[in-house]
This record gives C-alpha cells, sequence and structure tokens, in this order.
C-alpha cells in the first residue's frame, strides 16, 4: 500500500476531473518569499505529474499531493531554478517516511543520472534506482503517463532543454520550459488550449543569442501556435508580471493571464477555468 505522512496533503490533489494545471512557483531566478521557482502540478483524474522542480516547489507541491501520490516527474532542463528540488525529492523518498510500491517514473534530458550521483554518497547512488525511474529525453520524445500522453521537443536555451505538450485525450496543454524563439515551440504548441510561456527576457546583449523569450515573443509564439490562452511565467526580476502580460497581450489577441502561485487552470477543449 501507498502511504504518506500525515499532513502531506493527501485527499487534497488539484484536478479529480479533467486537465488541470496548478502552480506551484513561477519565480527566476531564485525563489522569492511566497513564490518558489519553476514548478506546477498537472492533473487528469488519478494522474499527477510534477512539471519542472524548481528551488521551493517540493513544499508547494505538498499541499495538493504527496510524493507517494506522484505518478511521474517530467524536467525541462537542469537549471537550478527547475530542476533542485529534484534533490531533496531524492531524499525523502530514499531516506525518509515516504513509501512506494515502485520508482517513481523521471522525464528528464540526458545526464540527469549523471548530475544526481554527482550529489550523492555511495549510500546514496546505492539508492537511486530506486527512488527514480530514469528515462532521458530526446527530440520527439513521446510517453505514456497513467492518464496523459507527453510529446516533448527540443528547443533553443543553449543547453538540453524540452518543451512539453501534455495531453489527456480532450485537451491540451503546452509548456515551454526555457527556450529563445524558436519554430519548434510553435510547431509543438499548435492549436493548444493553453500555453503556459516563460516570458524571462528584454532581449540578449547585443551579439548573444537568445536563451529566453521577451513578453512579446511569447505572445507571437501563441499567436503564431494558434493558441486558445496563454499563460504568462518566469518572469525576469527586472519586470512585474502586470507588465510582462501587458506587454505579451498587445500581440496575442487571446487571453492572457500570469502563472502565480496557486493559481490553478482547468483546461477543458476549447475552454479554460481559473481558481
Amino acid at each position: 500500500m501507498v502511504t504518506e505522512p500525515a499532513g502531506s496533503g493527501r485527499g487534497e490533489a488539484a484536478g479529480a476531473g479533467g486537465l488541470c494545471l496548478t502552480v506551484l512557483g513561477s519565480a527566476s531566478p531564485y525563489p522569492r518569499p511566497g513564490n518558489p521557482c519553476s514548478g506546477y502540478l498537472v492533473t487528469a483524474g488519478d494522474t499527477r505529474l510534477w512539471l519542472d522542480a524548481g528551488s521551493g516547489t517540493l513544499a508547494a507541491l505538498q499541499r495538493y499531493c504527496g510524493l507517494a501520490e506522484l505518478t511521474g516527474i517530467w524536467l525541462s532542463h537542469l537549471h537550478a531554478d527547475h530542476a533542485a528540488d529534484l534533490l531533496t525529492a531524492f531524499y525523502a523518498l530514499a531516506f525518509a517516511d515516504v513509501r512506494r510500491d515502485a520508482p517513481v517514473p523521471l522525464y528528464a534530458p540526458p545526464g540527469i543520472g549523471e548530475r544526481l550521483r554527482h550529489f550523492l554518497s555511495n549510500s546514496g547512488i546505492a539508492r537511486l534506482e530506486a527512488a527514480f525511474e530514469l528515462h532521458e529525453l530526446y527530440d520527439g520524445h513521446r510517453a505514456r503517463l497513467g492518464a496523459l500522453t507527453l510529446d516533448s521537443g527540443a528547443v533553443r536555451h543553449g543547453m538540453d532543454a524540452y518543451a512539453v505538450r501534455v495531453s489527456d485525450g480532450r485537451a491540451a496543454l503546452t509548456y515551454s520550459g526555457d527556450t529563445g524563439p524558436c519554430d519548434e515551440l510553435v510547431d509543438l504548441a499548435r492549436g493548444t488550449d493553453l500555453l503556459l510561456c516563460e516570458a524571462d527576457s528584454d532581449g540578449p546583449p547585443e551579439g548573444e543569442p537568445a536563451v529566453h523569450l521577451t513578453p512579446e515573443q511569447a505572445g507571437a509564439t501563441a499567436a503564431r501556435a494558434g493558441a486558445r490562452r496563454l499563460v504568462i511565467t518566469h518572469v525576469g526580476p527586472f519586470q512585474t508580471p502586470e507588465d510582462a502580460c501587458r506587454r505579451a497581450s498587445a500581440v496575442f489577441r487571446g487571453p492572457v493571464e500570469y502563472a502565480a502561485p496557486g493559481r490553478r487552470f482547468t483546461v477543458a477543449g476549447d475552454a479554460v477555468a481559473r481558481s
């Protein structure tokens, strides 16, 4: 039997019905009071997917879903503001009071196993495969995870980085991860019901490649993809969420909202409700 420590949030998971996105955190590039770094909970029925594990998101996750109830984890790339809490999740799974019948499926860029092993002692390395079932992403990777289908595509962030399209067969949401402007993200997000898109940048220094999107570029990506709604996340420290949404709205004519921590979006084909 799967068990979880008291107070873990069992029975409070978001999205008991259709496809649902709950924002655990959206801060960039470090957590702020009340706002962890990038992390999201995607649910459909009993399926619970932890999408990016940035600093502070493990604590926020447990408001809705304990690690024992988690169906899987997907990481866009291995920068700390998207992946650091994977290490603390490992300690919970390997050495604490979380009990599972099987390892947590973990979908992440190549090198995730080696990255974790560098952080762990010999005793930790021996328990790594008991905690996580490792799957390395590649461009065009597809996985079936409970009620969800995950299609991953490479994007442009100056390192191995991926976006993902998550569908329950009726509705779809697409998450950009971190990326500069690229056709690959537009193609992956084509016709998506909700595009969760970073808007970290005001543009790179002259002569350097773009590895983040400006709010205008996030809006243009949503427009080109024919997304129904745009949710701005990973807003950089030199702009406000309100400004980022306003700038994106100048380019994308559909609804634009901010991924505030704790915000919940229920995606249902041609409609997205929030709470």
